[in-house]
């Protein structure tokens, strides 16, 4: 596995926020993706509506295990990435980049600096 990416900051369930022009970009780490496996379903919020740090904005379902999103800020939905609904791929092929699953306009107090670095979320990944 690659190392993640520096520019972005992690939750412990392996979610990553990458700040963007005043917005939060939201997605899952390649470790993540690799371990759900094939992706078959995704459950991702409305736009307009709000999520909280650390609370669940989605589902993700593999041929595995159906998990929860989380959330690594606070704040509303800009944009939801709607491709994904119907292809889930770009998430176990570019979890970084294609694989986005929803832009926030941050709350002034969006937790994102209780978010580990990509260092130390780097160090959990190789503890397990």
């Amino acid at each position: 596995m690659s190392d993640v990416p520096q520019d972005r900051k992690y939750l412990p369930s392996h979610e990553w926020a990458h700040s963007v022009d005043g917005l939060v970009v939201v997605g899952i780490s390649e470790f993540a993706s690799q371990e759900l496996g094939e992706l078959v379903f995704i459950e991702l919020p409305k736009e307009g509506s709000n999520v909280q740090f650390d609370g669940a904005f989605g589902e993700i379902e593999s041929v595995k295990a159906v998990s929860e999103l989380t959330s690594p800020v606070t704040g509303k939905v800009i944009e939801v990435n709607q491709s994904l609904i119907d292809n889930q791929q770009a998430i176990s092929e570019s979890p970084y980049d294609k694989g986005w699953m929803m832009k926030v306009e941050p709350d002034e107090d969006s937790g994102i600096e209780k978010l580990l670095d990509a260092a130390a979320y780097q160090s959990q990944l190789s503890k397990s």
